[in-house]
């Protein structure tokens, strides 16, 4: 078993650990014409109407709680609050990537121990301030199961700490790490997919602009509600900008403590939909109809269709920001994960 990705919870987390296991079984219809609907006519999931309203008034349940570092331990708990449970896998190794700059602490995953169709390597979210190997387990090893891949997790830098470029510096390390590794792990380096989240989602796609003329490139890029562009607002940012999990005031603490200055909101390692697309892999991209950072989302997917990259697009109506580690609540999104595995399967498979 992982050290790094176990979870001791507190009293507070295992109190919201209970109610989120009574919620999972809760049938919440009654609330279903009662909850919001947004500007697009898309309603709000009943039970993420409830983790929205947590968010609000639950100590513990907001994505920042206090301080960078308290807000780091409840976002680890809060997460492993809605996780899904798994049986343990053949390897959870933890691990140490080299890097110039120190090593970069990871983890990788493989469900059977007969071998794996190909490598998820996976970037966590969390604003590039939190987040964490730990808060993201259950979302990992559900892509492992559906897809049939190993997934090997980063922990990456974090601000304020560590600075832009710090965590582009160390998910490119990861990924080329992977991609020599991978024989050694009996995969194929060709069948690799960049996964990530939110922030991670951000790192995922500057990845791939940056080793877009390695060797080895991504097979696919998984970028799973990502914030592509840290420079502007877009409409779901004021539609969207309090209660619903990640907040406007969110967004905008965690853009200023990542970036030493404002004139770094342009440069496409941090402000990737800025970036020349062309020639990079292809996207499987997943937005959430109540998320602020949906319109950013569906504009990157229009970007590298025009720049010629094939794109899939997923928008999930009457979800918000986090879904994915909504797992142990959600029907709709275990269901959205797996396509999100199976997006990632089918890209490996198509490695000749």
């Amino acid at each position: 078993m992982s050290r790094a990705t176990s979870i001791n919870l507190s009293l507070q987390g295992r109190v919201q650990r209970s109610a989120m296991r009574v919620l999972a079984k809760t049938p919440l219809g009654v609330l279903q014409r009662r909850t919001r609907v947004n500007a697009d006519g898309e309603r709000l999931l009943p039970e993420i109407a409830v983790v929205a309203f947590a968010s609000r008034h639950v100590p513990g349940a907001a994505l920042m709680n206090g301080s960078v570092g308290a807000s780091r331990v409840t976002l680890d708990e809060a997460s492993a609050a809605m996780a899904e449970d798994f049986p343990p896998f053949a390897i959870e190794e933890d691990l140490e990537i080299p890097s110039p700059d120190g090593p970069i602490p990871a983890t990788r995953y493989r469900v059977e121990a007969t071998g794996a169709r190909g490598l998820i390597v996976f970037l966590h979210g969390g604003g590039f301030v939190v987040g964490s190997r730990a808060s993201h387990d259950s979302l990992v090893r559900a892509l492992a199961v559906r897809s049939g891949a190993d997934v090997l997790s980063i922990d990456y830098r974090l601000a304020p700490e560590h600075v832009f470029p710090a965590a582009v510096d160390d998910c490119v390390a990861a990924f080329r790490f992977a991609v020599e590794k991978a024989a050694d792990w009996g995969l194929d380096p060709r069948k690799i997919v960049v996964a990530g989240d939110s922030a991670g989602g951000n790192l995922s796609t500057v990845v791939a602009q940056q080793v877009r003329d390695d060797a080895v490139v991504p097979c696919l890029q998984l970028l799973i509600y990502p914030a592509v562009d840290l420079s502007t607002k877009r409409p779901s940012v004021h539609e969207f900008s309090e209660g619903l999990f990640l907040t406007e005031a969110d967004m905008d603490f965690f853009t200023a403590t990542y970036l030493p200055s404002p004139e770094m909101l342009d440069d496409p390692r941090a402000t990737p939909l800025k970036g020349d697309l062309a020639g990079l892999a292809p996207a499987h991209i997943v937005v959430a109809g109540f998320d602020p950072l949906r319109d950013e989302g569906l504009e990157y997917a229009a970007a590298l269709e025009r720049a010629g990259v094939e794109v899939t697009l997923e928008r999930v109506g009457g979800m918000i920001h986090g879904f994915a580690n909504m797992g142990l609540i959600s029907p709709t999104a275990r269901a959205v994960v797996g396509r999100m595995a199976d997006a990632a399967a089918r890209a490996m498979d198509a490695v000749n």
